[in-house]
């Protein structure tokens, strides 16, 4: 007799909002705080922010916290977190440690309620920003990943993406038809108050599915000041949680019937167009 798999379960989100400086030590403590909260919250899939173990004035300061991909006190942590308190562990991003000299991987680690490390994804899109006032470059510290990631869980298939990858559509395309999108961030004030809330929602509409987006929101060293509006968006576009800044929790529900009920009212993901080398 053949059984037929099981459809995943509904799950309850969460998604950490911190100001990360430049203590390892003190970023992860005010983790732990707010992870602690999320799973009094009851949250089994938790994400945390872009480079939340540090945020320095310069890019020196964050390569000088990396690490060696599955080595190191904070690949650690985040491992006894995720067992301890037995949810789906989403490492919003770390920097680790790259070939070429002096740079970095901004990666996300996927950890299972065991402890165990079990999907990375490297950022593909390097931010790069100057307004005369303002100038990032991330291609000066960092390398690109290489292929998009989406990971199988029990509550469904996780896309995964970091910060100025949402500006990019065919990523999410490439993921096939997830059940939820992470955007772990850190994205500047300038570009968040013009295009963070519009890009959050805009691809959580066109994928059909959730989107939990957790964010660096403050000042940080050096005066750099992220945009925070941590959210977690609905298959619809619709906002159901946000916080705006400092330090906290977004928390809310993944109801794969309203997934499905989308999906079959507005049936655009089976409408799509596919390019083939004949057209």
């Amino acid at each position: 007799m053949t059984q037929t798999a099981p459809h995943p379960g509904n799950a309850r989100l969460a998604g950490v909002q911190m100001i990360s400086g430049l203590s390892v030590d003190a970023n992860l403590a005010a983790a732990e705080t707010l992870l602690a909260q999320a799973a009094d919250a009851g949250a089994q899939i938790v994400s945390l922010p872009e480079y939340f173990p540090v945020i320095g004035s310069s890019d020196a300061d964050v390569t000088a916290a990396s690490e060696a991909f599955g080595n190191g006190p904070i690949q650690e942590w985040l491992q006894e977190m995720a067992a301890r308190y037995e949810f789906w562990l989403f490492g919003g991003s770390i920097p680790l440690a790259a070939p070429r000299k002096g740079s970095i991987y901004n990666s996300t680690l996927v950890i299972n309620p065991k402890g165990e490390c079990v999907a990375r994804y490297d950022k593909l899109h390097l931010f790069a920003y100057d307004n005369g006032r303002e100038h990032y470059n991330e291609a000066e510290s960092i390398v690109p990943g290489k292929a998009p990631v989406a990971v199988t869980t029990p509550f469904g298939r996780i896309g995964l993406s970091i910060c100025y990858d949402l500006r990019f559509p065919e990523l999410y395309r490439s993921l096939g038809e997830p059940d939820l999108i992470l955007v772990p961030a850190a994205f500047t004030d300038t570009t968040g108050r013009a295009h963070w809330e519009i890009l959050l929602r805009a691809r959580a509409i066109e994928n059909q599915c959730y989107l939990l987006a957790a964010a660096q929101g403050g000042k940080h060293p050096g005066g750099r000041r992220t945009h925070g509006n941590s959210m977690i968006i609905d298959p619809w576009g619709e906002i159901l949680d946000r916080k705006g800044s400092g330090n906290g929790l977004v928390v809310a529900e993944l109801d794969h019937k309203r997934i499905r009920q989308i999906r079959a009212q507005l049936p655009a993901l089976k409408h799509r167009i596919q390019k083939t080398e004949d057209n």
